[in-house]
C-alpha cells in the first residue's frame, strides 16, 4: 500500500528537484527516499526501478517542455512563434537542467507514455513550421535542425562550452535569424 500524500506525481516532481540539484546521475532510488521521507521499499509502490524512474521522468519532462513551449507560441505565428518557442525551449533547459538531462539520456524504447509525449512536442513544431509552406519531408529536416540548434546551445551552456566573452542570447538570436532567413527564402 502506497504512503498518504504520495503519488506517483509527487514521486516525480521531487525525483526532478533531485535531478535538477545534482544531475541525472547523482539520483538514486535511496536519494529519492530520503527526499519524500520514505523507505525506498515504498518507491516501488509507484516505479519499478530507476530505469523506470528515469523513464517516467523523461515523459515528465516532455509534458512540462510541451506545456512550456505551447503556452510561449499561443497567438504567435512564423518567425515570431519560432523564435518565442526557441526562447521558451532554452529557459526551460537552463532552469531545468537534471530534467533537460533525462529528455536526452534515457534510453526509452519500452517506456509506454513516450511515444504520446514525442507527439505533442512534434506537432507542436509541426504546427509553428505550416506557415512557411514547406513540403513534408523539408518540414522534418527543418524540424530536425531546429531542435539540434536548440539542443547543441543547451548542452553546451550547460557544460561550459561556451568560453568566449560574448553573451550567449545574442549568438543564439544571430544563428536563428540565419535559420529563418533560409526557411523564408
Amino acid at each position: 500500500m502506497a504512503k498518504m500524500g504520495l503519488d506517483r506525481h509527487t514521486l516525480l516532481v521531487a525525483a526532478a528537484e533531485l535531478a535538477d540539484e545534482s544531475g541525472l546521475d547523482s539520483l538514486t532510488l535511496a536519494a529519492l527516499a530520503q527526499k519524500l521521507n520514505v523507505r525506498s521499499p515504498s518507491l516501488y509502490n509507484h516505479v519499478k526501478g530507476l530505469p523506470d524512474l528515469r523513464g517516467a521522468l523523461t515523459v515528465y519532462c516532455l509534458h512540462l517542455l510541451v506545456e512550456t513551449t505551447r503556452d510561449a507560441v499561443i497567438g504567435k505565428s512564423g518567425d515570431e512563434a519560432i523564435l518565442s518557442l526557441c526562447e521558451a525551449y532554452l529557459r526551460f533547459a537552463r532552469s531545468r537542467p537534471g530534467l533537460y538531462e533525462a529528455f536526452y539520456k534515457v534510453n526509452m524504447q519500452q517506456h509506454e507514455e513516450l511515444d504520446t509525449a514525442k507527439q505533442e512536442l512534434l506537432e507542436l513544431f509541426l504546427r509553428i513550421m505550416k506557415p512557411y509552406q514547406l513540403g513534408e519531408e523539408e518540414t522534418l529536416h527543418s524540424i530536425r535542425g531546429l531542435r539540434s540548434l536548440l539542443h547543441g546551445f543547451a548542452m553546451l551552456e550547460q557544460h561550459s562550452g561556451f568560453q568566449m566573452d560574448l553573451a550567449l542570447d545574442e549568438s543564439v538570436q544571430y544563428v536563428l535569424r540565419i535559420f529563418l532567413n533560409g526557411m523564408n527564402s
